[in-house]
């Protein structure tokens, strides 16, 4: 198939139900397989040699939820694109037919199942570096914030800046307004909304960035109410989920995930509980609507008391 016809399968690929939340599932998956490719591995791996490392990734920058839940993936990818893109295979060599339902965690560790891409696509993606990037900077562009993109390339040790055009499949991607960020850092008076940075050198705001609570990338809007000044620090801690912001108080919450030594706990926690310093006018303060969204699906549960 041509290059354009593999872009349009993978942009194809169905991704959580409507009203079910973030889905990571599936992008992480293939980022992790189209690394595997990178570094030379074969095309089926044992789902059990596999298991801890998609995992590790799936806790770092899934949701709560999301590890508990890490073979589904594999199952539910045989039935994209009419099972042109992946399989499962039994130790004998069997192909799966994965309709129905996915069995659960035990069952793939009982029947010592393989995993990959189907032949065809893991020709085509292990010979074309730029395609294998090309769908990379898709899948990431796609369902993560541009934030952790360089953290997911790196720890899955994938190589996302060789030559390829952004375009997928002839869709142009949804376009980003580039007045967001003066607006949100406007609306916050050029300010941390947590600690209250607001280093400037000269005219310029320096370290300062506009969040989105709700992912550009998840459907949410350029707009104020759902946007937040915060400095570097705060914004890539945000999107990791390590704190969120609650919606009825505006206050901030931290997550019992992280591991923090005593000279970074007295500094970080200090904002524990504590409110956001509010924007200069209440019609820019964060909606609900967008809290609630950032706190279900990006927040790494549980919160600290």
């Amino acid at each position: 198939m041509t290059r354009r016809d593999l872009l349009a399968i993978f942009s194809g690929i169905r991704m959580a139900p409507a009203g079910a939340g973030r889905a990571v599932h599936k992008p992480l998956l293939l980022l992790f397989w189209l690394a595997r490719l990178e570094q030379g591995d074969p095309r089926l791996a044992r789902f059990a040699d596999v298991e801890g490392k998609f995992k590790q990734l799936l806790t770092e920058f899934g949701s709560s939820n999301s590890p508990n839940t890490r073979h589904l993936p594999f199952w539910h990818l045989c039935n994209d694109a009419g099972g042109q893109v992946w399989e499962l295979q039994t130790a004998s060599g069997m192909q799966i037919q994965a309709a129905g339902a996915a069995p659960g965690l035990a069952w793939f560790h009982q029947n010592d199942v393989r995993a990959g891409f189907a032949a065809p696509i893991d020709e085509q993606l292990r010979d074309d570096p730029h395609l294998r990037a090309a769908l990379a900077r898709h899948l990431l562009a796609n369902h993560f914030s541009e934030t952790l993109h360089a953290d997911i390339a790196a720890q899955v040790g994938l190589d996302i800046d060789a030559d390829a055009g952004r375009q997928i499949a002839g869709r142009p991607a949804r376009r980003r307004n580039p007045a967001f960020r003066e607006r949100v850092l406007r609306a916050y008076e050029y300010r941390c909304c947590v600690c209250g940075f607001d280093l400037r050198i000269g005219n310029i705001a320096a370290g300062l960035e506009a969040a989105h609570i709700q992912w550009f990338t998840a459907g949410g809007p350029d707009v104020e109410s759902n946007g937040l000044a915060m400095c570097a620090l705060h914004h890539k801690l945000l999107d990791l989920g390590a704190f969120t912001v609650e919606p009825v108080n505006l206050t901030i919450r931290f997550s019992q995930n992280l591991q923090l030594g005593e000279s970074t706990k007295v500094h970080l926690l200090s904002y524990h509980g504590a409110g956001i310093i509010q924007p200069q006018s209440q019609t820019y303060t964060p909606e609900r609507k967008y809290l609630e969204w950032h706190g279900r699906t990006v927040f790494k549960k549980p919160g600290r008391d």
